[in-house]
């Protein structure tokens, strides 16, 4: 095998290879990255058997081959090289590296090893636009489940069906569902592991469209020069639908921003062992946020608009602060029925449909 390509293109391209690289894994062809050489591409193939990427890169091909070069060396090299075209000349396992006054002599493994990919076929193919996508997955992705004996909730659901779709993520303590319009003949129910959306959303570009591939038991992001698969998981998911109640005693509408800032100054006396616990006493149209500790205590007062009844009702500060930094529209509105029935928080003046379920604290008795 032997090419030439530039230093930049092809480190761009081994980051993206390497987030399907584990740290943990002990087969050591998978601590690799695949080279290999095709019609004037360079196709650089990565995985951990959960999670695959194929990438591809234009470059100058003067012999088609392949081999499979350590991730960390190769991405280290690379990384350090200037920014001019780098030379690989490949011979057996033998591999040289030839960058300006530079040369590194590696040795490779052989290809044969490598796990082979699913193969794609159109089973199930939809097609989206990236920004949505990607505000989807980071409108939910958070709240799976770090719970592995519940590996169903350790995804995101994805769901298709009249012209709608739905991504949903839920852990016990909170739900975030994100939901829009788009025109689609599919019916999908299917949960993708929440890794393989976290990686999927740092490879995706704001602009374009993504074709999405669902086969038997894996599901394939098609991007154009990169593909990423991924298994998907096993198992019911919670009925979330029965759990969502836009029934409420107390709603009231406040700035995002506000509330947020108040429950992150809050939370600074709020103990992790304690829950992260804050009271929130709502009357008039005031919203009371109040937190002791062996520290001390504080209290921050926010004027809202109410409708309904005064509420008390306690929280773990993480839980709504991760919900509240996803809301990009400059208002909010907070749904109760009492205090120990959970809150729904969801984003004013934005066309998206945005729900965020958290359940209450059950505070002792003073």
């Amino acid at each position: 095998m032997k090419f030439e390509i530039n230093q930049k293109d092809l480190l761009k391209h081994i980051n993206i290879a390497q987030k399907a690289i584990s740290s943990r894994t002990t087969i050591q062809i998978l601590e690799g990255i695949l080279f290999e050489t095709k019609d004037n591409y360079l196709i650089l193939t990565s995985t951990d058997l959960e999670l695959s990427i194929e990438t591809k890169i234009e470059c100058l091909v003067e012999k088609e081959g392949k081999i499979v070069i350590n991730s960390s060396m190769i991405g280290n090299i690379v990384r350090k090289l200037p920014d001019a075209p780098i030379k690989f000349n490949v011979v057996g396992d033998n591999i040289q590296i030839i960058c300006m006054n530079s040369e590194f002599n590696l040795i490779g493994q052989d290809y044969s090893d490598y796990p082979p990919l699913p193969q794609k076929n159109n089973d199930i193919s939809i097609t989206m636009e990236n920004n949505i996508v990607k505000n989807a997955i980071k409108e939910t992705v958070f709240a799976a489940s770090l719970d592995e004996t519940r590996p169903a909730l350790t995804g995101v659901l994805v769901e298709l069906s009249n012209d709608e779709v739905n991504f949903v993520a839920l852990d016990g303590f909170r739900i975030a569902l994100s939901k829009f319009k788009m025109k689609n003949n599919e019916d999908v129910k299917e949960i993708i592991p929440s890794r393989a959306l976290v990686e999927l959303q740092k490879i995706l570009e704001d602009d374009g469209q993504i074709d999405i591939n669902f086969i038997q038991n894996n599901v394939i992001f098609d991007l154009g020069n990169t593909l990423v698969y991924s298994r998907l998981l096993d198992g019911k998911f919670i009925n979330y639908k029965d759990i969502i109640n836009e029934d409420y005693n107390c709603k009231i509408e406040i700035n995002k921003k506000d509330f947020q800032d108040s429950l992150e100054r809050a939370s600074l006396l709020a103990r992790e062992e304690k829950a992260n616990l804050v009271k929130i006493s709502i009357k008039d149209n005031n919203l009371n946020i109040s937190s002791n500790s062996e520290y001390g205590n504080v209290n921050e007062n926010i004027v809202c608009n109410k409708e309904g009844e005064d509420i008390d009702i306690a929280f773990n500060a993480k839980y709504l602060l991760d919900g509240l930094k996803v809301i990009e529209s400059e208002n909010c509105e907070i749904l109760l029925t009492g205090s120990l029935n959970p809150c729904i928080i969801h984003p004013i003046d934005e066309e998206k449909d945005y729900t965020y379920l958290v359940l209450p604290v059950r505070l002792g008795r003073d």
